[in-house]
């Protein structure tokens, strides 16, 4: 809300909640965000083949490799829910993992959609 000063001249502006313009001729937008970022078609195909795989490994035997895998899965899930994208050393580090569990991984179909989800984001 504004307000004159106490000399009767100038304005105060007391606080300030959204967008706002000082001046003629102005234009303001504001856009509150409400909701997750909305990832690109080939992060929602990671994302989908991430959940797969999750839900995959839940019933193989663990190892090493497979908690390393399920590690990554799990984090490169919650990055694309929070930001929208798995960045790239999200997904080389995914790569990695992927490899290094490669026997049990390559053994489900969802391992392979993960890997060529991957693949398609960095170009090989």
């Amino acid at each position: 809300m504004a307000t004159a000063d106490g000399r009767g001249d100038g304005i105060h502006i007391g606080s300030v909640h959204g967008a706002f313009a000082i001046g003629d001729h102005n234009t303001v937008t504001h856009h509150e965000g409400g909701g997750a970022p909305v990832p690109d078609p080939a992060q929602e195909e990671l994302l989908r083949a991430v959940r797969e795989l999750r839900d995959d490994l839940a019933r193989v035997v663990r190892s090493p490799q497979v908690a390393a895998l399920s590690t990554e899965l799990a984090g490169t899930e919650t990055e694309i829910a929070d930001t929208g994208a798995a960045g790239p050393g999200r997904l080389a580090r995914l790569r990695t993992a992927l490899a290094d569990a490669g026997s049990v991984a390559g053994l489900l179909a969802s391992g392979a959609a993960v890997g060529q989800a991957v693949a398609a984001l960095v170009g090989g």
